[in-house]
């Protein structure tokens, strides 16, 4: 499986200061990870400190995880 997160770092709190936005972002979700099980289809919005959407994650099924028989 593939785990993906994306953040837009062009608008509000991100612009304003990319690296502790993003390191705020990274701690929040890393902490809040254990809610989730963990498997292709799960995902989340992000928002900044300014409870703005900014991205989201997701977790993605690799193309070779069917072909080799895990999930």
């Amino acid at each position: 499986m593939r785990f993906l997160l994306e953040v837009g770092t062009d608008d509000g709190a991100l612009a304003k200061d990319p690296t502790g936005e993003l390191g705020r972002i990274l701690r929040y979700w890393g902490g809040n990870l254990h809610h989730y099980p963990m498997k292709a289809g799960d995902g989340s919005e992000i928002c900044d400190s300014e409870y703005r959407e900014v991205g989201r994650w997701r977790i993605e099924q690799d193309e070779g995880d069917e072909r080799e028989g895990t999930s």
